[in-house]
Order: C-alpha cells, then sequence, then structure tokens
C-alpha cells in the first residue's frame, strides 16, 4: 500500500500548489475539468488500492524466484530509481503505441487545460490494462515488492510538479530531468510534438532512445493541450471508459484474428470518427 500512502501523505503539497497556481493564473484552470481531474484521480486511487491487495501475494510469490537477493542501502535505492525510471519510460511509450494500454492512458490526455490538476487526471483502468506488468522485471531481479511500488510512487509524485505552464525553461537541469517545458511537448498535439518525451523523471531516456523534442514556440507554435477528436465531457465515467468501448467494437466489428488483435495491439485509433474532427491543419494523427 506504499504507493496510496505516499501520495496521500503528499496530497497536502499537491494541494498548496495547485492552489498558488489557481488563484495566480486563473485563466489556465476551468473549475469543471478540475473537478473532472479530482473524481479521476479518486476513482484512480480507489482502484490501485483494491489491485495491490488483490496482486501483491502474487508479487511476493515471484520474489521467491528473484535472481538476487538485494538488500536496501543507498546503492540500491538509486539502481532501483534508475530501473524504474527506465521501465517507466518503455510503459509510457507503449501506452502511445498499444491500443490496449492508451484505452487507459488516454484519460490522462484528454484536458485542454494544462495545471498542476491535470496530473490527477488518472485512469482507474491501469490495474486492467496492465501497467503493474512493467514493474515485474524488478521483483525478478530481486528488489522487494514494497521498495518497488515505494519509488513507483515517488517518481509518480515527482511527475505532479511537471503539469504546469507557469514554470518556463530550468537551465541545465532540462538536460538531465523531465520539467514542464519537456512534459509540455508531451502533452502537446502540435504535429511536431505528438508522441514525444515519455520521461518520468530522467528525459536521458527520451534523449538515448530518440523521442526527445524540445519545446520551441518560435518553430512550432504554443503548445495546443487536449486529444485529436476531442471528446468534450466532463463526466469521468465516459472519460475512463470510452477508448474500451470503442476499441472492443472495433475488434467485434474486424473481420479475422488478426485484424482483431491488431485493434487491440496495434497503434490506437480514435474512438470518434475521423469526419467528424475537427482538427488544426498542424495535426497528423486520427489517434484520440
Amino acid at each position: 500500500m506504499s504507493v496510496e500512502i505516499i501520495l496521500l501523505a503528499l496530497s497536502p503539497i499537491f494541494i498548496t500548489f495547485i492552489a498558488y497556481e489557481f488563484f495566480k493564473h486563473r485563466k489556465q484552470y476551468d473549475i469543471k475539468d478540475s473537478l473532472t481531474n479530482t473524481a479521476l484521480a479518486l476513482l484512480h486511487q480507489g482502484s490501485d488500492a483494491i489491485a495491490l491487495v488483490l496482486l501483491m501475494p502474487f508479487f511476493y510469490w515471484l520474489h521467491q524466484f528473484a535472481l538476487f537477493d538485494i538488500s536496501l542501502s543507498l546503492t540500491t535505492v538509486f539502481i532501483a530509481f534508475l530501473l524504474q525510471d527506465f521501465l517507466y519510460y518503455w510503459f509510457h511509450k507503449a501506452s502511445h503505441h498499444i491500443h490496449w494500454l492508451w484505452a487507459a492512458h488516454v484519460v490522462h490526455h484528454s484536458s485542454t487545460k494544462m495545471n498542476f490538476s491535470t496530473a490527477f487526471r488518472q485512469s482507474l483502468m491501469y490495474p486492467v490494462a496492465g501497467m503493474w506488468l512493467f514493474w515485474l522485471p524488478m521483483i525478478i531481479i530481486g528488489f522487494d515488492p514494497n521498495t518497488v511500488f515505494t519509488v513507483v510512487a515517488l517518481n509518480l509524485a515527482f511527475q505532479f510538479f511537471v503539469h504546469t505552464q507557469i514554470v518556463e525553461k530550468l537551465g541545465w537541469f532540462e538536460k538531465v530531468f523531465n520539467t514542464p517545458s519537456h512534459h509540455r511537448v508531451h502533452h502537446s498535439v502540435n504535429k511536431a510534438y505528438l508522441d514525444k518525451n515519455f520521461a518520468g523523471v530522467l528525459i536521458i531516456w527520451d534523449k538515448i532512445f530518440g523521442t526527445f523534442v524540445e519545446e520551441n514556440v518560435e518553430k512550432n507554435g504554443a503548445c495546443r493541450y487536449g486529444i485529436i477528436g476531442q471528446i468534450k465531457s466532463h463526466n469521468p465515467f465516459f472519460i475512463s471508459f470510452h477508448q474500451w468501448q470503442h476499441m472492443f467494437k472495433s475488434a467485434v466489428k474486424a473481420k479475422g484474428v488478426k485484424a482483431k488483435l491488431r485493434v487491440l495491439f496495434a497503434y490506437p485509433t480514435s474512438s470518434v470518427p475521423t469526419k467528424s474532427i475537427l482538427v488544426n491543419k498542424d495535426s497528423e494523427s486520427a489517434k484520440v
């Protein structure tokens, strides 16, 4: 339960930052949008707590087959941080390229606002989509499951602070770490920014694997947020399930096993009919 406990303990800090940003930069907020973010956060935390209760026995069963017996120290915690952040990069990239994972992750991108409360906009379907599968290599290597999920929680806590427009570029920090500038690119639907900057804490993974793009307003224009084929709803349940509904309907209609599998596990398609999508000329994808 370390993930929920850590994030709950940090919630006063998160709320303080949201309150400051709201009162100082009111135009970047929409009350309905922020309330929706809060509702989605509560649903997400509830589903994560249930998933951990159900899955923790499996994680400890798997841990008995670990390759190494890793004890806690500053060195092993640092290694755990690096490994988890590396795995998070691949989870995040997969969530933009595999329909099954995107059906959950689309929730986080579905707001046209970019502010601290956007970090709360998470999916209750992450356990079903299989986010936890990406942490299994750490358990198999030898990290205790509680250590693994503590590092996961700290990674997610850091990411709260990159969801804002009020922080400009941060000099040398930009070269190594994920920053608000880098993450604005990630949330943008500008053509040059689609499916870029998947970093959790360290931006170095994007630079190594060729998915890094620097925010450049003069070249690419101001970031436009949301999803292509915006669903325009504040209903947390519709936001949570609309892509799943579209995906399964498309899979049923697809002819043949291969076609059905492509719907489920290939690059995502829009849940809004293409002809009804109103996109800027800079947009190049039909993905929501």
